[in-house]
């Protein structure tokens, strides 16, 4: 039987899961302006 975009979601939304721990480590890193990652919007160019 193969996974469905719905399990992955179920992963994700479940707290003793560790797709759960990863997406909110995912989520932080995008929102910290300290991560490479970060694409947020950059105040010093006009």
């Amino acid at each position: 039987m193969s996974r469905t975009p719905n399990d992955d979601r179920s992963d994700s939304m479940n707290p003793n899961n560790d797709a759960y721990w990863d997406s909110l480590d995912n989520h932080a890193n995008q929102l910290n302006p300290n991560n490479d990652e970060y694409q947020g919007y950059d105040y010093d160019e006009d």
